[in-house]
């Protein structure tokens, strides 16, 4: 960690990896989580900034969502958002930035994985978004959320009523008749960063396989991968070359909090 709290990345190489230049000052201050803020002589921290960026998000996710699916009705709506702002979600888009690198963190989270934990990096993104806001405008905030969370609402929008990967590959599986998702994990690493490398068999068959910073995320990238396989095999031997379909979403499914 250098004397900036740091992981010796060049701040100023995170403006390229987001497409937009925010100014220098704003930009430092969105990466200023607390702890460093408290060790240092009680500078501001990004937590104002974070509190706005929340906002933003919502309002972006959630005007995307009304129009790009105007035939969901409203509770199925409100799990999709749901599902897009949640922390682990914020979590991995932020790990896609590596975000961590810049964050500017006090001994003690630095000591205890602080680079990698989902709720600095949820908070820190959400920061972001509220500087591109402060700085930028709300314009380039909107086109800052499109570019890193269209993907996003575009996989989660796939998914049926759970709203995640096991939840449809399990109804895949029942659905065909092949039984309920094995799932063998193995980690690697020191406790502070582990590192979850997932395998799911169905069937007997090892049809996915994936990897992550918590057990929960490595299952979810192998169901993925497995979900897709199957799909891929009914696409392939399908009478009359029909597609497979992800599950549909459940129209009765209750609401969910849009809070993050």
């Amino acid at each position: 960690m250098d004397a900036g709290g740091t992981s010796g990345r060049d701040r100023a190489e995170l403006p390229r990896a987001l497409g937009i230049l925010i100014g220098a000052d704003m930009l430092e201050r969105s990466l200023t989580h607390r702890s460093f803020a408290y060790e240092n002589g009680g500078l501001p921290t990004n937590e104002r900034l974070e509190f706005l960026g929340d906002s933003v998000l919502g309002l972006v996710v959630t005007d995307t969502l009304y129009f790009q699916y105007p035939t969901l009705p409203e509770g199925q709506l409100a799990k999709l958002r749901a599902a897009v702002v949640q922390m682990n979600t914020l979590a991995e888009v932020a790990r896609e930035l590596r975000l961590g690198a810049y964050v500017r963190l006090g001994r003690g989270e630095e000591g205890t994985g602080g680079r990698d934990k989902p709720s600095i990096l949820a908070d820190t993104l959400e920061a972001v978004i509220g500087a591109c806001y402060v700085d930028c405008g709300l314009e380039a905030a909107r086109d800052l959320v499109h570019r890193l969370f269209d993907p996003v609402i575009k996989r989660s929008a796939m998914l049926g009523a759970g709203l995640d990967w096991k939840t449809s590959l399990q109804e895949l599986t029942a659905v065909r008749g092949l039984g309920v998702p094995e799932y063998r994990v193995d980690d690697s690493g020191p406790d502070h960063q582990k590192l979850f490398r997932a395998m799911v068999l169905v069937g007997g068959r090892e049809l996915g396989s994936g990897e992550g910073r918590s057990k929960k995320a490595a299952e979810q990238q192998a169901a993925e991968t497995a979900w897709r396989a199957l799909s891929d095999e009914a696409e392939g031997g399908a009478a009359g070359g029909v597609p497979a379909q992800p599950p549909p979403a459940d129209p009765k499914a209750s609401q969910s909090p849009a809070a993050s």
